[in-house]
């Protein structure tokens, strides 16, 4: 089997997984390429800023975040947990609305207001999500995603302070998701609102935040150069993302440094949790 082929196999696969499965998939992809091989003449003209950011995001998190989300896993109910988780996901329906539609995404568009009708109301303001249960599926959009389907090029990797990785691109998107979201709004409203706000905001960056620990401890315990897997993982989800998982055999996304016509003994599978 080529490598090619092997490829295709992959990306058709990731097709199949949910969008929590996929992304672990091409973390471990990218651990594997990590562990193989170093990655070939990188674009990083901004590397030294972008390695002291990234040190310094990761003193801000070891010292606030990381203490703040094991307090909130340690505190919080599982099905709390999942309430909180359900209701942001709901709000963001919003912008995923209007990026599916400036992407002319026009059926996936529809789904995704229903998606976001069905949670509002029938879910309880979102904390449950009844959507998925009558085949409304979570869609991820953004206008950094958005920017992409219009030809937008990335530009350099950017890490931005305790935001992480990012671009240019992908920094002038999170101009755009600003003002789709809601709350932002409440600053100009009352001060009771805006209160209300602010303390969502730091509920929903730490319950992210907790949803990172498994995937943290992976990279932590098993990248050689923590800043290239970062990088390296980073940009290859987001070109997944951007094509919806159409990667062509000549985009490499995944630079297997493996010769399979010598070594026919290396087997790589991906599967979906519940098909395991």
């Amino acid at each position: 089997m080529t490598k090619h082929s092997i490829k295709r196999k992959i990306m058709n696969t990731l097709k199949t997984l949910s969008d929590t499965s996929r992304l672990s998939s091409i973390v471990l992809l990218a651990l594997l390429t990590g562990c193989t091989s170093a990655p070939k003449n990188p674009d990083d003209p901004w590397e030294s800023w972008n390695r002291s950011t990234q040190e310094f995001n990761d003193d801000f998190d070891d010292t606030i975040m990381k203490p703040l989300a094991k307090s909130y896993l340690f505190t919080t109910p599982e099905p709390v947990d999942r309430g909180v988780t359900n209701f942001f996901s709901n709000i963001d329906d919003i912008g995923v609305t209007i990026n599916s539609l400036l992407q002319f995404k026009l059926k996936q568009a529809g789904m995704d207001m229903s998606r976001f009708l069905v949670n509002t109301t029938a879910g309880v303001a979102g904390v449950m999500d009844v959507a998925t249960m009558i085949d409304l599926p979570k869609h991820n959009e953004d206008f950094g995603q958005t920017l992409g389907v219009w030809g937008v090029p990335p530009g350099p990797y950017l890490v931005l302070p305790f935001w992480g990785p990012s671009s240019p691109r992908g920094t002038a998107g999170l101009v755009g998701d600003a003002f789709f979201d809601p709350l932002n709004y409440t600053l100009f409203a009352s001060f009771a609102v805006s209160a209300v706000s602010t303390l969502a905001d730091v509920v929903e960056v730490t319950d992210t935040r907790a949803g990172f620990m498994t995937s943290e401890k992976i990279v932590n315990e098993a990248a050689i150069d923590r800043y290239s897997f970062i990088k390296e993982s980073y940009l290859q989800y987001r070109e997944f993302q951007i094509n919806d998982g159409n990667i062509s055999d000549e985009d490499d996304l995944l630079e297997l440094d493996m010769n399979f016509e010598d070594e026919p003994s290396y087997k790589l599978e991906l599967y979906s949790p519940t098909e395991k």
